[in-house]
């Protein structure tokens, strides 16, 4: 690219920039809007009425000249003729009445001695002749009126503005009082029309500068009043990320200085109450993690002892009293499951606190889930939709534990058979575990995977300790997968297990997910 284009190219961004930024920011587009109106509709008027009164004001000045000078001439020329003069004597007397300084054309018309009507032109404007009059203004020239006290003329000077060819005239007309000759005047306005015209178009620039001169007013006062509501928006997103240290920089004492006050006291109070909450939050992990810690010494303890009565109940000597047997196998079966308890305690917290990590193999689906069943037992009760050859790279332990208490809650809970069914995509791998029980309970689906959650309040004491479904979350979302669980229309629940094929990009972006979260925390 030659330095010129990518001038061009940077100066067509930055307008286009600009442009979008106009379009988009409805608050400024509306300012922008408003002030042009305004200053649009100031204009045109202040205009208008310049343009008018100037134009009364130059026309109503070269009317009165003219008419003044006419009334002036007629007065003197031809009031002094003869009451039949000739066609000489108005054509003498019409030259000199119009050789005077407003340059106008006369004509004179007269009744000679022997009753015919006789015409003088001063000649000018290509001959001005009677049909260049108006015929209502030749009427009302003509007309003679009562003299009264009222009215002391019988006849009167009368004018009129006409258009011909586009070029605006001034006609008038008058008649000698006492008989004789009638005079029309007939005066181009065509320089002042050009004035006027000059006058419109300094008044347009003028007009267009001024919506010019209001949309730059109208961009300054927009930016100057958006800009802090658009460092307001970017913090808010930056508090929103989780950057709680954020801050407005506050100047002046206006209504946007305040808004800024109030944003980061609000901040302020944000982040401690966010500190004290990471802090509650991680005392709350560090005791369950110790207290889960503290209790495997003993539990070590007390499952080998568990277990020595274990195997003196199932010795066919009978050691063990019967009136105690049952005692004892209560406290074996507690203690695996207070073991058990302990064990995914300690999963959880590795979860919340961020360091559960993955070892990723590449596994055949269908190898994984029947080595589960059959390390648990449950070859009778489950049957397995799944051909062989079906790869993925994920971690087995955590994909065992997933497939353990999936198919562990749905035999505990729903109805023999339990079948399990896997199928692949291009992207992932989808492995679905179906009971044939009643169901879930709708007010129970979304609750399902809530820790220490229990589908029946009246019995809150069962087998197990409401973590499991969690915990197989939790492994799914650290591959990157989800788990759902919905109720199928053949009867029974279903829980649909979706996993990445190769879960190491997204366990790789999980891990600075996490590494993110614990910084803005």
């Amino acid at each position: 690219m030659t330095p010129a284009q990518g001038g061009v190219r940077g100066w067509a961004a930055a307008r286009k920039g600009h442009l979008s930024r106009l379009r988009f920011t409805s608050l400024r587009l509306r300012l922008v809007v408003v002030f042009g109106l305004v200053a649009l509709t100031a204009a045109v008027s202040a205009s208008g009425i310049a343009y008018w009164l100037n134009r009364e004001a130059v026309l109503t000045r070269t009317q009165d000249a003219v008419l003044g000078d006419f009334k002036q001439a007629m007065q003197n020329r031809a009031g002094t003729l003869p009451p039949h003069p000739t066609q000489d004597e108005l054509q003498h007397t019409a030259g000199q009445m119009a050789n005077t300084s407003q340059r106008f054309s006369v004509l004179l018309v007269a009744h000679d001695s022997d009753g015919r009507t006789v015409y003088g032109s001063s000649g000018g404007l290509d001959g001005f002749s009677l049909q260049d009059v108006p015929a209502s203004l030749r009427a009302a020239v003509n007309r003679k009126q009562a003299v009264d006290s009222g009215n002391k003329y019988a006849y009167h000077l009368y004018w009129q503005r006409v258009v011909d060819h586009g070029t605006p005239y001034l006609v008038a007309g008058t008649r000698v009082i006492d008989g004789g000759s009638t005079g029309y005047m007939l005066k181009s306005l065509e320089p002042e029309a050009k004035d006027l015209n000059s006058l419109a178009w300094s008044l347009g620039i003028a007009t267009g500068l001024a919506l010019i001169g209001s949309a730059l007013l109208a961009q300054a006062a927009a930016s100057t009043v958006l800009k802090p509501v658009q460092r307001l928006g970017v913090a808010a997103r930056r508090l929103g990320e989780g950057k709680l240290d954020t801050r407005l920089r506050v100047s002046g004492t206006d209504e946007l200085a305040d808004l800024s006050r109030t944003f980061n006291h609000a901040a302020e109070a944000l982040e401690k109450r966010v500190e004290y909450m990471a802090t509650r939050d991680e005392s709350s992990r560090r005791f369950v993690a110790d207290m889960s810690h503290e209790l495997r010494t003993p539990l070590t303890a007390i499952t080998a002892v568990t277990e020595i009565l274990e195997e003196e109940l199932e010795a066919e000597s009978g050691s063990v009293d019967p009136m105690i047997e049952p005692a004892v196998r209560l406290v074996v079966s507690e203690t695996r499951r207070l073991n058990d308890l302990v064990e995914n305690l300690m999963e959880v917290t590795r979860f919340d606190a961020g360091t559960a990590r993955l070892v990723l193999d590449d596994v055949d689906i269908a190898d994984q889930i029947t080595a589960c069943i059959d390390a648990r037992a449950w070859l009778d009760a489950v049957d397995l939709d799944a051909e062989r050859g079906v790869h993925a790279r994920l971690d087995p332990r955590r994909l065992d534990v997933i497939l353990a208490n999936l198919i562990g809650n749905a035999l505990k809970h729903g109805g023999s058979p339990v079948r399990v069914s896997v199928r692949e995509t291009d992207d992932e791998i989808v492995i679905a575990v179906r009971d044939h029980g009643p169901g879930i309970p709708e007010d129970v689906l979304p609750h399902v995977f809530d820790r220490f959650y229990k589908a029946s309040a009246s019995r809150p004491r069962s087998e197990g300790s409401g973590l499991g479904l969690s915990i197989a979350m939790e492994n799914a979302h650290i591959h990157g997968g989800e788990i759902t669980a919905a109720n199928s229309a053949e009867g029974g629940a279903v829980f649909t297990l979706r996993l990445p094929r190769d879960a190491s990009r997204l366990a790789q972006e999980a891990e600075k997910d996490q590494g993110k979260n614990g910084d803005a925390t």
